[in-house]
């Protein structure tokens, strides 16, 4: 079996983001019960027999925390837990959070790649998505993270914003190429239902970019990278090299186990799915009962895990293995698939390559629709 991996949500930020939804609280003060209460939660879903070879501590605002209270969570899942030696180690940085001793003092704890929200290196863009540090804070943070002994340094950008122009999405393409981080994610705007965000949309405070301008700047961004020496893995993801692409959230696209600690936080036993509670106060009374803090928990069907296949399969470059599909499903892809594959293939939207069907670049501008055509046919 592939080795798990380990995700810890973080729930707290100096202020949240208008466009994010993930959970989180700005009330910090509520740390160190939190972590008192995260800990306890991984002696209760200790597996010492199954190997774990990532970790990845999200948020929120992982960054937040001091060294001693991320050393104490790092402890606890080498109790806990048997983590290979080579694993991967991921914190989520925002640039505004970070100094030389903190990022040094994480790269000793064992943590050994960074992904660092930038989400632009424009002030008046930063402005606008609500984020508290600025551009030069962001090149900072680059460099501090790479003095600090981080080779494996990873960067997020958004792009598509209402007023964006290509001269300006080119700026933020170049100055993040001159950094030299190992990954790159791009991630196109989107206004999540009930953040704040959203809510400017429908009062009219401002017009989303439209399709069109979505799709130039993607495949600006597609070409620009991979003429860079960064190869395009994953609809939003760009590594230097095999080496560098995300370990952790692989595992979420190809139904690897893992497990999530904290509130909100998902996890996956294949077929079963789960997630905590999404309140850190009862997440933190539920521990304290000696309970675990489950909130939903749902056990798919053969459907539902062919659908997931499909909509995974085609985010990712290496596209849909048919054979691995017909494996672990009893299908013939390409039978069942056949008229689709045909008519997708003559729009120059998907080919086939070494026994896999995979999108174009063109294919990848429209995988929601092309991923639905497929999982209308089920």
């Amino acid at each position: 079996m592939d080795p798990a991996g380990i995700y810890i949500h973080i729930p707290f930020c100096v202020r949240k983001c208008p466009y994010c939804d993930f959970y989180s609280v700005s009330d910090l003060a509520t740390i160190p019960v939190f972590v008192d209460a995260l800990i306890a939660e991984m002696t209760l879903r200790r597996q010492p027999e199954k190997v774990f070879d990532s970790i990845y501590i999200g948020g929120g605002t992982p960054t937040v925390l001091d060294q001693e209270q991320v050393c104490r969570i790092l402890e606890a899942a080498g109790r806990e837990f048997a983590i290979d030696p080579g694993a991967e180690i991921t914190i989520e940085a925002n640039p505004g959070t970070v100094s030389n001793a903190r990022l040094r003092a994480f790269r000793s704890a064992g943590i050994n790649r960074i992904n660092i929200g930038v989400q632009s290196f424009d002030d008046a863009n930063l402005e606008f998505l609500g984020r508290i540090h600025t551009a030069e804070d962001a090149k900072n943070a680059l460099h501090m993270a790479e003095d600090a002994g981080f080779d494996n340094i990873g960067l997020d950008l958004i792009y598509a914003l209402p007023d964006q122009t290509r001269r300006n999405w080119q700026k933020d393409l170049e100055t993040a190429v001159d950094c030299a981080p190992a990954h790159i994610s791009a991630y196109m705007l989107t206004c999540e239902p009930g953040t704040p965000l959203d809510s400017d949309r429908i009062a009219g405070r401002f017009k989303p970019a439209h399709d069109s301008r979505q799709a130039e700047f993607f495949m600006h961004a597609r070409d620009f990278l991979r003429r860079h020496g960064y190869e395009h893995y994953e609809i939003s993801n760009f590594a230097r090299s095999a080496r560098y692409r995300s370990r952790h959230n692989s595992k979420y696209w190809n139904n690897i186990p893992y497990v999530g600690f904290g509130p909100a936080a998902h996890s996956y036993a294949p077929p079963v799915r789960s997630m905590n509670v999404r309140s850190v106060a009862e997440y933190v009374e539920k521990i304290r009962e000696g309970r675990l803090p489950v909130g939903e928990t749902e056990k798919l069907n053969w459907q539902q895990l062919m659908i997931e296949a499909i909509y995974l399969g085609l985010r990712q470059a290496v596209g849909i293995d048919c054979a691995a599909f017909a494996n672990r499903f009893g299908v013939d892809f390409k039978q069942m698939f056949s008229d689709l594959i045909g008519r997708f293939t003559a729009k120059g939207y998907l080919m086939e390559h070494d026994g896999r069907i995979v999108l174009t670049g063109r294919g990848m501008l429209m995988q929601e629709s092309i991923a639905e055509a497929f999982i209308e046919t089920l």
